[in-house]
Formats: C-alpha cells, sequence, structure tokens
C-alpha cells in the first residue's frame, strides 16, 4: 500500500522564502500512528546557556500535550564535548534512526536554528533521505527556522524592543549579534536590522561570522556619534559567542572593539530563546507541520 511522505522545504534566493511541499511513495504495511517530534539546535555545552533550550522544551510541551519530544544538536563538536561530561546529546541522523527504531509513524522536525542557512538546509535533506528509507516514517515534515515568513521579521522586531532592557535611553545604541553564515541566508540579517530601523534607528544586527561584521557596525554608531551601546545576542542561547565573542574581555570581542572606539558597552546575557514571544515563533512553525499529521 502507497503510503505519502511529505517535507516542507524552504527555498531561499536572497531575501525571499519560497515554501515547498516535496512527496514521494514508500510500500509497505501500515502502522498505528505514532506521533513524535524531533527538536534540533545547534547546541551548546555551557550550562548558562541550557536555560534557553529548557524554556523552548516546556513550552512545546505544554503546546502538543501526549506528544514524545526529543532533541538533538547540529554540532558535532559541542557533542563530542558534553560527551567527554558524560552528558549524550544525539545527532539528528542519530535520533531520526531511534525514533525510527521506536516505531514512530509521523515525526515534525523543528528547526531552532534563527535563519534558513546551511545547517537548516542539511537538516531538510537528511530529514527527506529518512522519509525516503523502506518501512520507514509515514510522514516526516520540517518546521521553518525562527525567520521563516515576513511576518515572522515583524513578531521577532516587536519581541526585541519591548525585551530591550529599561534604562536605555533613546540616543543610545541596541547591538545584536548574529552569528552568520557565508550561506545566501545570511541575507535575513540585513532583513531585520531594515525592520529594527523602521522602528528604532539606534538599533544595528551584526554578525560573526558573515556580515555586517563588527567593524561594520562600529563605522555606524561613530558616525552617528553614539557614546552608549547595549549588546544583546540574537541568538536562541547566550551561549560562547555571547559570552566570550561579544562581551568578553579579549580584545577582539565586540565590547573591546566598540569600547576602544570610545563607546561605553553594556552586554545583556540572554538568548532569544529565553522570551516567551520568540520561542512561540517556533512552537507556531511546529503547530503548522503537525496540523498535516
Amino acid at each position: 500500500m502507497k503510503r505519502k511522505i511529505t517535507i516542507l522545504v524552504f527555498s531561499l534566493i536572497l531575501t525571499m522564502t519560497l515554501c515547498t511541499v516535496v512527496a514521494a511513495e514508500g510500500h509497505g504495511h501500515k502502522q498505528p500512528m505514532k506521533k513524535g517530534i524531533l527538536l534540533v539546535a545547534f547546541g551548546s555545552s555551557m550550562s548558562e546557556a541550557q536555560v534557553s533550550f529548557k524554556n523552548i522544551d516546556k513550552r512545546v510541551k505544554n503546546a502538543f500535550p501526549g506528544v514524545p519530544v526529543r532533541w538533538a544538536y547540529t554540532s558535532h563538536i559541542i557533542r563530542h564535548k558534553l560527551a567527554k561530561e558524560g552528558k549524550q546529546l544525539d545527532s539528528t541522523e542519530m535520533a531520526l534512526a531511534k525514533m525510527m527504531d521506536d516505531g514512530f509513524t509521523h515525526v515534525a522536525v523543528q528547526s531552532l536554528h534563527t535563519i534558513a542557512g546551511e545547517e537548516y538546509h542539511e537538516l531538510v535533506q537528511n530529514a527527506y533521505a529518512f522519509g525516503q528509507m523502506s518501512g520507514g516514517f509515514e510522514r516526516i515534515l520540517v518546521g521553518y527556522p525562527l525567520l521563516g515568513k515576513e511576518d515572522d521579521l515583524v513578531k521577532v522586531t516587536e519581541t526585541i524592543i519591548k525585551n530591550i532592557p529599561k534604562d536605555r535611553k533613546k540616543e543610545d545604541a541596541v547591538v545584536l549579534m548574529g552569528h552568520g553564515t557565508h550561506h545566501p541566508g545570511n541575507a535575513f540579517y540585513a532583513a531585520m536590522m531594515y525592520h529594527f530601523q523602521q522602528k528604532d534607528p539606534n538599533i544595528f544586527v551584526g554578525t560573526v561570522e558573515g556580515a555586517p561584521t563588527i567593524d561594520d557596525i562600529k563605522g555606524l554608531l561613530l558616525k552617528k556619534k553614539i557614546k552608549k551601546a547595549y549588546l544583546m545576542p540574537f541568538m536562541s542561547v547566550a551561549g560562547d559567542h555571547a559570552r566570550n565573542d561579544m562581551a568578553g574581555d579579549e580584545d577582539d570581542s565586540w565590547k573591546s572593539i566598540l569600547t576602544k572606539a570610545g563607546i561605553k558597552c553594556v552586554p545583556v546575557l540572554k538568548g532569544t530563546a529565553e522570551y516567551n514571544d520568540i520561542v512561540d515563533i517556533w512552537v507556531a512553525h511546529l503547530k503548522t507541520v503537525l496540523v498535516h499529521f
């Protein structure tokens, strides 16, 4: 008997996104439906960052009671480091293999990435491969990352602005640190800065490994003669990048670079997944795929 396996594929062309349904046919004995959720994050080995993942886990379980929730980390380095500490985290492939072995028939894979970059597209490809396996899942779907649709950018803008420290003055800058990538998905960071600046011209978005760079942001701040900046992670967790690359004391940290330029820095070590309104965007994407089961 034929079984339909559907995956939502997110395709990025510069700043535009297209949602495509890719279907494949399989054969085999139909099992009773067993639904499951797999939450996939880059991961973090820092204990201080776990508050973000705990918040996501809690809100997902509250939104979908009775549906088993499992986790996977895409970073091999982080999984290896945690394993040395006696903490075992699965890769996406291992987590899906275990779910297949445990008899799950319908799996919703929710990306906890911020943008649809290289890791997100690899996640979609690997999930699709598992859907093609003989005797595998009847249906496997992948939910959008945080910034999946235009209204996501609007919601994220509103939520971040709402959570800027209350003592920040209008003339002070807010600099958000995104991870960045050489993938075309990096364009989302520039799109986010556009949205922020429509609401507040002193909010900027930079990246660690993409563009805009901290040097680009520094130039913009100096041009506007800004003397004080609040540094906030634009990542799900306030992990290594936030605590070292953004707020660390090394010469190449964002705090040090801006301080040397005469700009007083106030780091805010709180990941985006600590804000319930942000997590609810991921939850909404997850709901979108679960309704297809």
